[in-house]
């Protein structure tokens, strides 16, 4: 075989580094269009003056890394490797977004405008159901965030504390910055920019403590309690000491490894139901968890909004199109959480009134008006 002469080389050199450099130092700067979503062509903002809007994945560099791929021999060899993690976060902490979903996230495209040019303050990571179909696909920051353990799941079973298990597992050993864990399902919305998320619960906001509602003595607690059979959740789970909550919660790094690390009530929650119409194992076993492992560190409150007047069979409201504007998101955000009790937590909750952060549950025709408000209301920031 003849080898190309030197000076032939040296020309090929000449003519493709130049080129090399140009595309390299751009790269940083090259900007994603997004697929339009297929129920939101086109829309105008909260004042009208714009019928398009440019909406833009991001850069390339404020795509989070894929989530790892190593595969676990089942759900207890992950949660164990998870359970070594370190509980304090490396700097600068991240918030680790998890979203637990059964469809396509129908507000993808609100929550890219939500995490746009962020870069090195959060992590994505999506539960799908991988026995429903997913006609839309997960791409720009949700692109590869799919972690593989994915599993089957449904409402009132505890499949759903299974799903938020995989995903603080993988969350723990994916990134060591990973600081503060939280829980959303795909008609979760946000109600501010980043900047105020990312402050309350990373900075002096979160003090240092999870977000999780913790409630005792609600109505109908004993069925519940016993759903699984009398004397079933004894001795682990006194019903003194039995507590139910929001499952969409915002954990610091140590109690995700508690989490992970716990087999004793897990092993209590995951028993099937006998009574199916008081059995919703997903708003109690993480209530309970953290009011017996460590009440004084956590806020016994969630800061994901939701409105239970005029519920329909066991669901929140669902906000329609028609009901989204200024007014609403300003309403949701000017609500007071409810608190657990005072006297376990130390400290007097008639006088918190933490922001709420999220709220759900929205119907998925809401991204048209959503959209319309979004720079303009939503992710407008606040320094409250």
């Amino acid at each position: 075989m003849i080898s190309p002469p030197p000076f032939f080389i040296c020309c090929l050199l000449l003519v493709f580094l130049p080129l090399s450099i140009l595309l390299s130092a751009n790269t940083n700067s090259i900007r994603i269009p997004l697929q339009l979503h297929p129920i939101f062509p086109r829309f105008k903002t909260a004042t009208g003056s714009s019928s398009v809007l440019p909406v833009y994945l991001g850069t390339v560099e404020n795509t989070p890394r894929v989530v790892i791929r190593r595969r676990f021999n089942g759900d207890g060899a992950l949660l164990r490797r998870a359970a070594r993690c370190k509980p304090n976060p490396i700097s600068p902490g991240k918030v680790a977004f998890m979203f637990l979903t059964t469809v396509p996230l129908p507000f993808a495209p609100l929550w890219e405008r939500f995490f746009a040019n962020r870069t090195g303050l959060f992590n994505i990571y999506v539960h799908a159901d991988p026995t429903r179909p997913y006609p839309v696909p997960f791409e720009g920051v949700f692109s590869g965030r799919v972690i593989p353990s994915s599993k089957p799941t449904r409402r009132a079973h505890h499949s759903l504390i299974a799903a938020a298990r995989r995903l603080l597992a993988h969350a723990l050993l994916d990134d060591p910055g990973n600081a503060v864990f939280v829980l959303l399902s795909p008609s979760c919305i946000p109600l501010r920019s980043f900047p105020f998320v990312h402050r309350a619960l990373i900075g002096r906001g979160g003090g240092g403590k999870s977000f999780i509602e913790i409630l005792a003595g609600e109505p109908g607690i004993e069925e519940r309690y016993n759903a699984r059979g009398e004397g079933t959740m004894m001795p682990e789970v006194p019903f003194e000491r039995f507590r139910v909550g929001s499952q969409f919660f915002s954990l610091r790094r140590r109690h995700a490894v508690a989490v992970a690390n716990d087999t004793a009530l897990w092993s209590k929650f995951r028993r099937p139901c006998r009574d199916a119409d008081s059995c919703y194992p997903e708003e109690h076993y993480f209530a309970t968890l953290l009011s017996m492992r460590d009440p004084r560190g956590c806020v016994p409150a969630t800061l994901t909004h939701v409105d239970w007047t005029g519920s329909v069979g066991g669901h929140p409201r669902t906000y329609a199109p028609e009901e989204v504007g200024p007014d609403l998101i300003r309403g949701l955000r000017s609500a007071r959480p409810r608190y657990g009790e005072d006297a376990v937590w130390g400290e007097a909750m008639d006088k918190r009134w933490d922001p709420f952060l999220f709220a759900r549950k929205f119907a998925p025709e809401c991204l048209v008006p959503l959209m319309r408000i979004a720079d303009e209301v939503i992710l407008l920031h606040d320094r409250r």
